[in-house]
């Protein structure tokens, strides 16, 4: 397996830090708004990522953070009325119920960051010993960039006066404009923490470091873990101050590959909430199936930038669709356990840095096969079998096929005419076991007026919007 590292610029064999294991940690949201599709390409990547390991054989320990403090929240809180708690309970479950809409599994841990304020205190206090912080007059404790030697090493760029390093005001007492804050005194009567330094809150930055020491970090390899990851946004400054804050406070590096997905453009345009063009994920999930956009966000590679726009949406579902067409034509089959050419190639594509290009133009060609030989004669058994253990394995591996391939084309109907429809259905049922087809075929007509196929099978009766 390959993947392209962020820091060495290039592709690297991967290697873990032990035998069988992995240990990733990704940036999480802040919960103080919904998830917009920058949070859901992000999320969807590294999913798949751990996907791919996973079909590697690898034990994989996933870890995202939740970041619950954040001046953003408090300030929601404030502006609401509302508890800080309360406002973070409630966007962390709306962050799971969308995550879990377009098929992202939940992560091995999932630390949040008012649970490891000790982590963080201790980290500071060992910056500080080792003479990499200090603290102002005002109380602010500040990361010494000029102390560490290999700042900027990560991001490789040059330090600018105008680089924004905190999501709050600087000190006038930094030593140095890029020395970021560790921690932040309050003197106000708004929401702090105690600490040796102080009443105040950590710094965005810290979080992380301290969340992965106390949740993944190995303690006898000369990495913390084996791969961090995020969108590409964090590379600076948060991920160059997060490998300074543990390559000088621990006797480590943070991590030994650095993974960033590309940036989502609406209509080619940067996503940002300062132009009113961040689309919430709830938004889009009101308008398509979340599988529909799981395929779609990860219909190109993850390190290039992606442009959302309606045409590309539309095309990629007819792509999507073809697969469950394939699956509604081999439904109630059973997959054969066989090994088969198709799984093996598949695997071996997303191996090289989850090139997913070809493993969809194999996905493609798998489908267009098959289809080409049962319709020529239905009749080949072991095909069917094989392909069905195909269908299943890009379940496993991608995510895609993994709904019911009738109910996948009842997407636009609400909840309310699918109960209408599935009672006439078990109406239709009954009057047909009493033989009473007048009664069945009046009901079929009334079920077909609600702008949908009724399909009796084997299985069962199913049914699919127009």
């Amino acid at each position: 397996m390959h993947i392209f590292d962020s820091v060495q610029k290039t592709k690297r064999k991967f290697t873990p830090l032990k035998e069988g294991k992995v240990s990733l940690y990704v940036c999480g949201p802040t919960v103080y708004d919904d998830a917009h599709l920058g949070h859901a390409k992000s999320a969807l990547v590294f999913d798949l990522l751990t996907r791919v390991l996973r079909a590697n054989g690898y034990d994989v320990t996933y870890a995202r953070n939740i970041t619950d403090i954040d001046d953003k929240i408090i300030k929601k809180a404030i502006e609401q009325k509302k508890e800080i708690k309360e406002i973070t309970d409630f966007y962390t479950e709306t962050f799971h119920t969308e995550m879990e809409a377009i098929g992202v599994k939940r992560p091995t841990i999932e630390p949040k960051a008012t649970h490891s304020l000790e982590a963080m205190v201790d980290l500071i206090q060992k910056l500080i010993d080792k003479g990499h912080a200090y603290q102002t007059p005002e109380g602010d404790v500040y990361f010494d960039t000029a102390s560490d030697s290999e700042y900027l090493s990560l991001s490789h760029r040059m330090q600018n006066e105008e680089d924004k390093q905190e999501r709050v005001v600087s000190s006038t007492y930094k030593k140095n404009h890029a020395d970021f804050a560790l921690w932040k005194s309050v003197k106000d009567n708004s929401i702090t923490f105690s600490s040796p330094f102080g009443a105040g809150r950590p710094g965005w930055h810290l979080e992380c470091s301290a969340m992965i020491e106390k949740h993944l970090a190995y303690r006898d390899t000369p990495f913390a873990i084996d791969i961090h990851g995020g969108g590409a946004d964090l590379l600076f400054p948060h991920h160059e101050n997060e490998a300074a804050q543990t390559r000088c406070g621990t006797n480590h590096a943070l991590s030994n590959y650095w993974m960033h997905n590309g940036f989502v453009n609406i209509e080619g345009e940067k996503m940002s909430k300062s132009l009113g063009n961040s689309f919430f994920l709830k938004d889009a999930l009101k308008e398509y199936d979340g599988e529909v956009l799981r395929f779609y966000l990860l219909s190109t590679h993850y390190r290039s930038n992606f442009n959302f726009n309606t045409q590309d949406l539309a095309a990629s579902k007819k792509r999507l669709d073809k697969l469950y067409r394939l699956k509604k034509r081999l439904f109630g089959l059973a997959p054969c356990s066989d090994e088969t050419t198709f799984k093996k190639e598949l695997l071996e594509a997303l191996n090289d840095d989850m090139n997913v290009s070809s493993a969809l133009a194999l996905i493609d060609e798998m489908i267009s096969g098959a289809n080409e030989t049962l319709d020529i004669s239905g009749k080949h058994k072991q095909l069917k079998r094989e392909t069905m253990a195909n269908l299943a394995y890009i379940e496993e591996l991608l995510g895609f096929g993994v709904k019911n391939p009738f109910e996948y084309f009842q997407f636009g109907i609400d909840e309310d005419t699918k109960g209408k429809i599935n009672f006439l259905i078990k109406a239709r049922n009954g009057a047909k076991a009493e033989k009473n087809f007048e009664l069945a075929d009046t009901l079929r007509d009334k079920i077909l007026s609600y702008g949908v196929n009724l399909m009796d099978t084997p299985q069962g009766t199913f049914w699919e919007k127009f």
